[in-house]
């Protein structure tokens, strides 16, 4: 989905780019704050595209003012989050979920601290 915006949580232009007919489809972004534009590049794909299904995944999950509201009446079906951000409470929203990253920054900063190559962690 391609989004072009003249300010910050505003979608102005939603275009599906390649076809979806029918696809589970799976949205990458760096950062979910209100939400607006993943759950608008969701329903895109599903009245537009006509995919099957919208997963969605971000590194952070900022989750501010309408955005469980948003995620939960969405047509997301599961939004993954890494956990850079403090985890909001389950209770909110059934449709969230977390990856923690910590075990992964402890092994590069130990290999760092060793003088070993990171590269291993991106296999």
């Amino acid at each position: 989905v391609d989004k072009r915006r003249q300010k910050a949580n505003q979608c102005e232009v939603m275009n599906v780019i390649g076809d979806v007919q029918g696809r589970d489809c799976i949205l990458f972004d760096d950062m979910v704050d209100t939400a607006g534009s993943l759950c608008n590049a969701a329903q895109a794909l599903v009245e537009v595209g006509g995919a099957k299904s919208v997963h969605a995944c971000a590194s952070h999950g900022v989750l501010s003012g309408p955005a469980i509201d948003r995620i939960n009446s969405s047509v997301i079906q599961e939004l993954t989050l890494l956990d850079t951000i403090p985890a909001i409470d389950p209770a909110l929203s059934g449709k969230i979920k977390y990856l923690t990253v910590a075990p992964m920054f402890s092994e590069a900063i130990e290999r760092i601290y060793q003088e070993v190559s990171i590269s291993k962690l991106f296999r």
